[in-house]
């Protein structure tokens, strides 16, 4: 093929996925520029890459900031346990930074070299290397020689002001609003969507955030309003808390200490952003406990992370409203323990606490929840048992000693952030 059909733009993407699923030379794939798209990209392609196999054999994803290169080659070269297709997915390789942040991997001349190595002939029969990165260096050789040899997936959007690229803009976000809303039979009015867009900008994931809002307060009504927007998506144009929660539970950290940074520059108060993250915990956690008693019943059964919303919504949401009956059905009896009366010895029950633990809330409104499930499959339940210990300790220190609340946020999150199974390891 000549170099230029090997250069896909994200909206042509989806046209592209017959001639790709056909293609039995592709080894080397990149996938570049805005970083929601690119997440959105490689969920497409990796199906399409596998080739019908499965995920949980034949997928491998290594965290690029901190997975040195003679860990990837490694991994290219090394079989899948059915010896079957193989897709080695690099997440946000640092291969055309100039400078890593702290305790992250920046690649040497030397290491790209290895990779293009890689590229050219290292890559065996059946096996696909992926990278993603954020905006590329078109002149480097690496990314040339993707070019020349495999694909590259180009997910970069305009970020000036003229008219053109405010409608490249807005045409994206209308993508993403579109996909996301027919996954819940939901719509949204043109003034609607008007009123989002300038309470977001264009953030895509922002974007992407504020819709799973919407999603969870509009509950069982089908159309979303403009007094939805209102009520629903900051007025100041960001939602940092969330962009910091959705980041620790996604495991990146160098985002999530951006953000943590920013928050408290703008003056949120430290233990404000600990009750954030330690909510976020809890809830992972009563849901990791949920799964983990669901999956010693499963034998051979996919993995809930690569399990489809339609899957989730018919074979385990019923499940999960009958675990949170449970739950609520177990929290009254523990108060009817606790009665208060008055002279005349009537007892009353106390007043019930909100239950934060439920696992669907909502239960007419699933794909906030099927989200939510999601983000508990990238840890153990013992990570976190850990961070919610962890954040309790960092609590009490904050408000007793007067430990620098900042330092000891940090540490948190990188800790967490860890690669899997790793937390506080010594």
């Amino acid at each position: 093929m000549a170099a230029t059909k090997n250069l896909v733009t994200y909206k042509a993407l989806a046209g592209s996925l017959d001639a790709l699923s056909k293609d039995d030379k592709l080894r080397a794939v990149l996938i570049c520029g805005e970083s929601f798209l690119v997440r959105k990209a490689l969920d497409t392609l990796v199906p399409i890459l596998l080739k019908g196999e499965s995920k949980q054999f034949g997928l491998d994803v290594l965290d690029g900031k901190t997975t040195p290169v003679g860990e990837i080659a490694e991994q290219v070269g090394t079989f899948s346990f059915l010896g079957t297709r193989k897709v080695i997915a690099v997440k946000n390789a640092p291969l055309f930074l100039l400078k890593s942040s702290a305790g992250e991997i920046n690649y040497s001349e030397t290491d790209l070299q290895v990779l293009i190595r890689l590229v050219e002939s290292g890559i065996p029969d059946n096996h696909v290397l992926v990278f993603t990165t954020g905006t590329p260096d078109r002149r480097k050789k690496i990314y040339k020689l993707i070019l020349e040899h495999g694909l590259v997936v180009d997910c970069s959007v305009a970020t000036g002001a003229r008219k053109a690229d405010i409608e490249e803009q807005q045409a994206v976000l209308r993508d993403i609003s579109r996909q996301m809303l027919s996954e819940t039979g939901k719509q949204m009015a043109p003034d609607a969507f008007a009123a989002l867009v300038d309470q977001t900008g264009f953030n895509p994931e922002l974007f992407a955030n504020a819709i799973e809002k919407l999603l969870a307060y509009t509950g069982g009504r089908n159309q979303i309003s403009v007094a939805d927007i209102g009520a629903v998506v900051h007025k100041d144009k960001k939602d940092p808390i969330f962009i910091l929660s959705n980041a620790v539970m996604e495991r990146d950290a160098s985002k999530a200490l951006t953000v943590l940074s920013g928050l408290l520059s703008d003056g949120f108060h430290p233990l404000q952003i600990l009750k954030t993250l330690e909510n976020q915990t809890r809830k992972l956690l009563a849901i990791k406990c949920f799964t983990t008693g669901l999956n010693t019943g499963r034998a051979g059964g996919s993995p809930l992370k690569h399990m489809q919303f339609n899957t989730f919504k018919q074979m385990l949401l019923p499940a999960i409203i009958d675990w949170d009956a449970n739950t609520l059905k177990t929290d009254e009896e523990s108060t009817s323990l606790f009665m208060v009366g008055d002279d005349t010895n009537e007892k009353k029950p106390a007043k019930l606490p909100a239950n934060d633990l439920l696992l669907a809330p909502n239960p007419k409104n699933p794909y906030p929840i099927f989200q939510n499930f999601l983000k508990s499959e990238n840890f153990v339940l013992e990570e976190l048992t850990h961070a919610l210990s962890a954040l309790a300790d960092l609590d009490y220190r904050i408000k007793s000693s007067g430990v620098e609340a900042a330092t000891g946020l940090e540490n948190f999150i990188m800790a967490l952030c860890r690669r899997p199974y790793r937390f506080y390891e010594k």
